[in-house]
């Protein structure tokens, strides 16, 4: 808000859609109008959610993981540009609960339905369609959809594709099918055209150099996460949550110490390695992509913890900001 000769003037961050809604000798109103909403991803466990969420805002927002279950949160990234602004949230692959955890993952699939403006619903375009129709079809969307068949680019078979494709244009929660492959970055200029056609106009929610809702403290935990997943077999990714403790900014560098939490010693025990060789192995990794994302260098310290049945206790689970 800037102050003229008694004049108020209300500006917004963008260029050229301002709408002059009231004007008289007291003051004027300028509102900007662009196309603006929040624009949803669902799908099954390793469908490419989090690698489509990158690829369409142009920044590692999400971790990746080949593993199912790798997103926990919903994360929002904003997309900004002078003539519309989208959120789009990645949530965690829809499953059956068998924890706590479990719970609140699915409670915020359940909180991205209430609020879309738009769904994009991804599928593996090499899976059984009646797989991803059964989880599509348990969302009772109310949003428009867009259903995308992702990963085009590991089918030879162009049949498969279209008979995929016309099985989804069939279902009454698809208003059209978009065929992808987020990972090779391949149709997401057309998608996203669709994008904003579903899209009302509105007010920007968010200021023009947000990324995310989310902490810069959250970020750093996942990108230490992914490293986990990345280094560790099996199922010892699925028992850790990852604590920043510690974010200094220093006149060099950013100091950050976090906790690794495991559910049971022998887990601590990998995690450490002989001698600390993993966790000296995982620091590395994550300290270089950490820089990469705060364009910092960074000291990282690394400490892990036992908190036995954790994925099942509230408290712990709130802490770990779940």
């Amino acid at each position: 808000m800037s102050l003229f000769t008694g004049a108020i003037v209300i500006k917004a961050i963008y260029g050229k859609n301002a709408i002059v809604l009231h004007q008289n000798a007291g003051y004027t109103l300028d509102i900007f109008y662009m196309k603006t909403g929040f624009v949803n991803i669902f799908g099954k466990p390793n469908a490419g959610k989090s690698t489509l969420l990158n690829a369409l805002v142009g920044e590692k927002m999400a971790i990746v993981s080949h593993k199912v279950q790798t997103t926990r949160h919903r994360i929002k990234a904003i997309l900004n540009h002078e003539d519309y602004q989208v959120i789009f949230s990645d949530t965690p692959g829809i499953i059956e609960p068998r924890y706590k955890l479990h719970e609140k993952m699915m409670q915020a699939v359940k909180g991205s339905l209430e609020d879309a403006d738009l769904a994009l619903l991804i599928a593996d375009a090499r899976e059984d369609v009646q797989e991803s129709h059964a989880v599509f079809s348990a969302l009772h969307l109310k949003s428009p959809a867009i259903l995308i068949l992702n990963k085009a680019d590991l089918v030879d078979n162009e049949k498969v594709l279209d008979e995929a494709s016309a099985f989804f244009r069939a279902q009454p929660y698809c208003r059209e099918v978009i065929v992808v492959s987020a990972l090779k970055k391949k149709g997401l200029d057309h998608l996203m055209k669709r994008i904003l056609h579903y899209l009302p106009e509105g007010h920007p929610f968010y200021e023009g150099d947000d990324l995310s809702d989310m902490p810069t403290k959250f970020f750093v935990s996942e990108l230490i996460r992914e490293k986990i997943f990345l280094l560790f077999q099996e199922e010892l990714p699925y028992h850790t949550a990852v604590l920043v403790q510690e974010f200094k900014e220093k006149q060099t560098l950013i100091k950050i110490t976090a906790d690794i939490i495991v559910q049971r010693e022998t887990q601590k025990g990998i995690i450490l390695g002989e001698g600390g060789k993993m966790i000296r192995q995982l620091g590395t990794l994550a300290r270089k992509d950490i820089e990469e994302f705060l364009g910092s260098k960074v000291f990282l310290e690394l400490y892990v913890k036992v908190r036995p049945k954790w994925r099942d206790n509230e408290t712990h689970l709130k802490e770990y900001g779940y």
